[in-house]
């Protein structure tokens, strides 16, 4: 996905807002951007591959800390990991023969804001409600 796409998964008109699925109905250009980081999550070896890198501490994770947590070949978690880029939810840097993956925050952001309800409660705020 390039970063012109990653735009239209963001912004709304001039102000630059993204409304929530349930706050205005989408178009298909953004619902086809969606589709495609929806169905890169749906994998469960990609969310898990999302999962390692998001929770690694630094922020990076390197190609060769992956490959050991699946009992896939090196290729195929290659292979995943090229789609969760193309997605927009990784970016990579190669240092020497090692590639290193990292999160890209504004996109999971994004998609959290437009899959919250307007208005909802986030699960802190709840308890501290009552």
């Amino acid at each position: 996905m390039s970063k012109q796409q990653l735009e239209v998964l963001g912004r709304d008109g001039a102000d630059g807002c993204c409304p929530g699925l349930l706050t205005a109905p989408l178009d298909e250009d953004r619902a086809e951007t969606l589709a495609k980081v929806f169905k890169a999550l749906g994998d469960p070896v990609r969310l898990r591959l999302l999962s390692l890198i998001a929770s690694r501490a630094g922020g990076e994770v390197c190609v060769c800390d992956l490959t050991p947590a699946f009992d896939l070949s090196q290729p195929t978690i290659s292979h995943h990991l090229k789609l969760l880029k193309q997605a927009g939810l990784i970016d990579s840097e190669r240092r020497g023969t090692w590639v290193y993956y990292r999160l890209l925050p504004e996109t999971t952001d994004q998609l959290a804001a437009i899959l919250t309800r307007p208005g909802a409660l986030l699960p802190e705020s709840a308890g501290a409600a009552s």
